[in-house]
């Protein structure tokens, strides 16, 4: 399915929900270099705080909004009068006051009724625009909501000021096709800016953000490698690259130099990247079997799903258990040692060996050894 008149813009959130990860805090260097090669990508929006967290977090978000970065900044807050007064005076150009749309949280966490969320969405989005905020109204747990309830809310937004709202899988429990058919109707009830805010509870998030932008949404939430509280939040390579690859939709974002942000943050936060994490894991682009070495040296296209380029990476292969001569002929090859069919047979029962004993690919000292007592 392509669909490349859409354009979808991505909000990441790695300075927010991503920071929010249990035992994550950016520095402020951290913050900043985060911050800025975000918007060296491209990437429109960030989300880079939440004010009312005190006046430390206050002034790393003005830190950032000091760097006069291109992209639109975002802050974080509760919909509660203190909570917009702490975001006064921080030079960013857009509030995501969020309140929750469940029963389940509107009863037993916030201890109120609908009919108090609905008044509290008209009274603060009022204030917010009074201060001069662009206000997106989150709804929290919408993912568990009435949908009837989240028209309302939607409604009651607009008519405050609001010019955006945000359907919050907060607990991570959608799943592909009702975010389609969910969003689709909020799209059909609605003119507003809608963005998605995916968690990944069932290893879904970047399904569920696709679902969403092809169902109408116009913003979604991102972060780098997919950081965020509990199993994360969608991932902004996963999605940037699922939208254009599989949809047509180039977010105006470019990946080359990726590579070098996904390390900073993973540093920043602890937080190591796995070896087959999509896109990004060290192995994830690395090829051992006979047949797909054999084919991807035939033409990349063979065994190429997606191409590493997009995102800064290239292709390893790897010899190991699997390999074929055709592979080991080809890492000999690249040491610029010339062996023929019949030594490659022999070197590959070497690396088989080697690889049984250590479980671990080779080197190229290793190759060099296996070479020198052919």
């Amino acid at each position: 399915m392509k669909t490349p008149n859409r354009h979808i813009i991505i909000d990441d959130t790695t300075l927010r929900d991503g920071e929010q990860s249990a035992g994550v805090a950016f520095s402020l260097d951290e913050k900043l270099a985060i911050a800025t090669q975000l918007a060296a990508l491209g990437v429109p929006e960030l989300e880079i705080g939440i004010p009312a967290m005190g006046a430390g977090e206050r002034e790393e978000i003005q830190a950032i909004a000091a760097l006069g970065l291109p992209s639109k900044l975002l802050v974080w807050s509760r919909m509660r009068r203190d909570d917009l007064q702490s975001c006064v005076g921080l030079q960013v150009h857009k509030i995501d006051l969020s309140i929750s749309a469940s029963d389940q949280h509107i009863q037993h966490k916030l201890k109120q009724s609908r009919r108090w969320v609905l008044a509290t969405i008209n009274e603060l989005v009022q204030e917010a625009r009074h201060l001069g905020f662009d206000v997106c109204v989150g709804m929290e747990d919408a993912s568990r909501a009435d949908l009837d309830f989240l028209v309302r809310m939607t409604e009651t937004a607009q008519q405050a000021g609001a010019t955006r709202i945000r359907f919050a899988d907060t607990v991570g429990i959608m799943e592909p096709f009702g975010v389609f058919e969910t969003i689709k109707k909020l799209r059909a009830a609605t003119d507003l800016e809608i963005e998605m805010h995916a968690h990944d509870d069932l290893g879904l998030a970047t399904a569920n953000t696709l679902a969403a932008a092809l169902a109408g949404a116009s913003h979604v939430n991102t972060t780098v490698n997919g950081l965020g509280e509990r199993a994360g939040n969608a991932a902004l390579e996963e999605v940037v690259v699922g939208l254009k690859q599989l949809y047509g939709i180039d977010t105006g974002i470019n990946l080359g130099q990726f590579p070098e942000l996904s390390a900073l943050v993973a540093n920043a936060s602890g937080d190591a990247i796995g070896s087959r994490k999509s896109l990004i894991g060290k192995n994830v682009f690395s090829h051992e079997a006979g047949i797909h070495v054999d084919g991807l040296l035939k033409d990349p296209n063979n065994y190429q799903g997606v191409d590493p380029a997009i995102v800064g990476r290239s292709h390893q292969l790897v010899l190991g258990k699997h390999s074929g001569t055709q592979g080991v002929i080809h890492a000999y090859q690249q040491l610029g040692i010339i062996v023929n069919r019949g030594q490659a047979q022999k070197l590959l029962l070497a690396v088989k060996q080697f690889v049984k004993s250590t479980k671990q690919s080779p080197s190229a000292s290793d190759l060099n050894l296996f070479h020198q007592n052919l």
